[in-house]
């Protein structure tokens, strides 16, 4: 086991405890010119952030992602745990907490400049934070413990701006924030689980690098029963983040499928309609709308469709069909 630990985190490249705890604490040395450097790059990258998302613009929020400090604090309560100083890890998670308030007040701010709800529904940066899955928290703890090696070893420092892209912290927040301030609830909701998921995999994935470093065993470390207590919270956090994702994934993976088979079937339904064609499957929670159009807007026998569908879509499913004339006008 020694030898894997060597091979991980060779001693000769190991940082030492001093150097983490002066780097991811933000209340440690300087820190005064530690605090206002993290206040103003939070305000900025937030600022960035936001601004992409409202301009659908994947580039702009990248580069919100490279400047983001939230990563510090939340490796900082991963290496107080393992440390085991209380102190570092209340005061990390005061500046995490201090973030989230930042952040999604300057979404809300920005939501002024959102033209209706509506139109947010078209924008991927929206639309891709809003419905997380257990594949976002596993990509976020791979990211988490690629950051936690680059704390840990003197040769991987230039991968943490590679980390702080892979891990999104601030632009959730930032749709966290945009999403309450044109009262859409349920997708500020879904974005602000997916910045907890992401910062429980951080701290979790944290700590078990810095663990296996051996900054547990170091001398200025507090005694174990203080580490096996935080240990116990983290992990019920995770178990609590990990439900809804689950829940999530598996809805978004039987929503495809329904929705596949709600057109297929409607299309069965339709064929022989005279101009007949059907549209993209829209979802509203458990309700399926389907647009159809028509040459005259006449339809088969409804009963005909409700008894197929029945058969392909559960009961608690709701499907409403949106019946229109297909009329075209050539203006030019």
């Amino acid at each position: 086991m020694s030898r894997l630990v060597d091979a991980l985190i060779p001693p000769s490249k190991r940082q030492p405890v001093e150097f983490l705890i002066d780097a991811l604490d933000l209340d440690s040395g300087n820190s005064l010119s530690k605090r206002s450097a993290f206040l103003i790059m939070l305000v900025l990258a937030g600022t960035i952030a936001i601004a992409g998302i409202l301009t659908d613009s994947t580039a702009t929020v990248i580069g919100a992602m490279i400047i983001a400090p939230l990563g510090t604090p939340i490796l900082g309560i991963g290496l107080g745990i393992v440390t085991g100083h209380l102190g570092l890890v209340v005061r990390s998670i005061g500046w995490v907490l201090a973030g989230v308030v930042v952040v999604v007040l300057l979404g809300l701010a920005f939501a002024a400049f959102v033209a209706t709800p509506e139109s947010l529904a078209a924008n991927s940066q929206v639309v891709g934070r809003t419905s997380p899955s257990l594949m976002d928290l596993v990509a976020a703890l791979a990211t988490g413990l690629a950051g936690g090696f680059a704390m840990s070893r003197k040769d991987l420092s230039a991968i943490l701006p590679g980390v702080a892209i892979a891990i999104s912290l601030v632009p959730p927040l930032g749709v966290v924030g945009v999403c309450v301030g044109q009262g859409l609830w349920q997708d500020a909701a879904g974005a602000l689980v997916l910045f907890l998921s992401n910062v429980v995999a951080l701290v979790i994935a944290g700590s078990v690098v810095f663990t296996v470093a051996g900054y547990s065993r170091d001398p200025s470390s507090s005694p174990s029963a203080n580490r096996r207590r935080a240990y116990t919270v983290v992990a019920v956090l995770t178990a609590i983040i990990a439900v809804p994702l689950a829940v999530n994934s598996v809805l978004s993976i039987a929503t495809a499928r329904w929705g596949v088979a709600i057109q297929q079937t409607t299309e069965d339904w339709l064929d022989g309609e005279e101009g007949a064609r059907t549209y993209a499957v829209a979802w509203s929670g458990l309700t399926a709308t389907i647009d159809v159009t028509t040459d005259d807007g006449s339809v088969p026998p409804i009963d005909t469709l409700q008894t197929a569908m029945s058969a392909v879509v559960p009961s608690f499913v709701g499907v409403v069909i949106d019946v229109g004339q297909g009329v075209e006008h050539v203006v030019q």
